[in-house]
């Protein structure tokens, strides 16, 4: 069966085809206005009327073939785009097909992947985590029926999630049990909700922090029916304080983790272990999901540790220093945490498939794309801004080496800056780049464009110089 995408059953003769909006015929512009109208004459006399009819344009095979992968309207709004852009005289008739080819988006989605070289590791607005090719491999797998919940071996329903969980346990051998939730906030909702409604969490004030887009723990911890015992002061809170704040009406104590500040000068906190000491159970949320020691990172928690100091649960991202995907971790005591998830809450709070497939992955796979970030030696960063420096200025390109600094990000890491080096370029190519057909986002920093390349993994840096190259190849256009 034909199943080609046509915009009408019948082949319309030149001018003929059927209206659109404003009466005209599909595929034909308006007649021009401020004179007289064309009536007849040579084609040439109007390049307008050589523009082709919309059907003769969903029949090129590339069209064909794209509308069964994309889908007939994106394709018909491609074509429609390229048919104005002939009228107003921005490309020739002859050019039509090819421009709506051009057009085309990508994906039937509208998210666009882009090179992060703003020199922030996990930047949450370009979706913080890039994935490994192996969680990227699982996810595309995953993506039909699997066996989420079936063992194929008896026939019989299975526990959901039960590879990414027992991956998780062997990398946090500290963690009795573990579950996964939609995000690092949820992890916290469900442990407060489970464990504090109608109850009090005990939570330092130089902790009551802000998470981002006008999020604020207080106010997240309050809706889940918990009241809130804040103690200390904003700079110092001791044991102490805890301990005198504790009584029956406890549900637990909270740690929080300030992972997007620091304050510094005259403070103190009390360690993990003062607190777990105290006789409430301690749930330590340290945000941005490193599950053991990180050489490059001495002052961030991670869950190992937290757990042997005495904390009952810890709660933290995956899409953050983990390299994961979005999802919200629970590690803790073996009889604590399968009480969260059993909680009714915990149903509408549960990962997709793609997201437990994904964070396997991620566990047991290569080193991810942020751990290979953060590694990188600042000398072969320093070699490949050269080298690409080189490929650029002798296309013309004012671009230079430079050392910089780049940052975790993702609230990690707050204060700590990583070694980098980047190409700096004249200012106008950070929205160039932008808005280029491979989109770079880069940093304007002492008016210069610069595109840190800590973040960039090393092949990328081709399609990197490419993107800078169209840029220039544009501004020579328009000159």
């Amino acid at each position: 069966m034909d199943q080609r995408v046509t915009g009408r059953t019948t082949e319309d003769a030149p001018g003929t085809g059927t209206p659109g909006a404003d009466g005209t015929p599909e595929g034909c512009g308006p007649p021009p206005t401020g004179g007289a109208p064309v009536t007849g004459g040579p084609p040439h006399l109007d390049a307008r009327r050589r523009i082709p009819r919309t059907d003769a344009l969903l029949r090129d095979p590339r069209l064909a073939e794209a509308a069964g992968r994309l889908g007939a309207e994106a394709v018909k709004a491609a074509v429609r785009h390229a048919q104005e852009r002939a009228r107003h005289g921005a490309v020739a008739p002859e050019q039509v097909a090819d421009t709506a080819v051009a057009l085309l988006p990508r994906t039937a989605g509208g998210l666009r992947p882009v090179i992060n070289a703003t020199g922030v590791l996990l930047h949450t607005n370009l979706g913080r985590a890039p994935l490994s090719a192996a969680a990227r491999r699982a996810v595309q797998e995953a993506a039909g029926p699997t066996d989420v919940e079936l063992d194929l071996a008896t026939g019989t329903r299975a526990r959901r999630g039960r590879g990414a969980l027992h991956a998780l346990r062997a990398r946090v051998p500290a963690a009795g049990a573990a579950h996964v939730v939609n995000n690092g906030a949820a992890a916290l909702v469900l442990a407060a909700t489970a464990l504090a409604a109608g109850r009090e969490i005990v939570v330092s004030r130089g902790e009551m922090v802000e998470i981002g887009d006008g999020f604020r723990l207080p106010d997240l911890l309050v809706s889940t029916g918990a009241r809130l015992r804040e103690v200390g002061t904003t700079n110092r809170t001791s044991a102490a304080d805890y301990a005198d704040a504790i009584g029956p009406g406890t549900g637990f104590v909270l740690k929080v983790h300030p992972s997007n500040f620091r304050v510094t000068g005259f403070t103190h906190t009390p360690a993990t272990a003062e607190l777990a000491s105290l006789g409430a159970p301690l749930v330590v949320d340290i945000g941005s999901g490193l599950l053991a020691p990180h050489p490059l990172l001495p002052d961030e928690p991670d869950a190992a540790t937290e757990l042997r100091a005495g904390a009952a649960l810890v709660t933290a991202s995956g899409d953050k220093l983990l390299g994961g995907p979005q999802c919200g971790l629970l590690l803790g005591a073996e009889d604590l945490v399968p009480a969260l998830a059993r909680h009714p809450l915990a149903r509408a709070l549960r990962v997709d498939k793609l997201t437990l497939a994904a964070l396997e992955a991620t566990l047991t796979g290569p080193a991810t794309p942020t751990a290979e970030a953060l590694r990188a030696d600042p000398r072969e960063l320093a070699h490949r801004a050269e080298r690409l420096t080189a490929t650029l200025s002798a296309a013309g390109v004012d671009a230079r080496p430079v050392a910089c600094a780049a940052t975790v990000g993702g609230g990690g890491a707050p204060g700590v800056t990583l070694p980098s080096a980047a190409l700096s370029l004249p200012e106008p190519y950070a929205a160039a780049l932008r808005t280029g057909t491979v989109p770079v986002v880069g940093r304007l920093e002492g008016g210069r464009c610069l595109l840190d390349l800590r973040a960039v993994p090393p092949e990328d840096d081709e399609r990197l110089a490419g993107a800078v190259l169209a840029v220039r190849a544009a501004a020579d256009g328009e000159r």
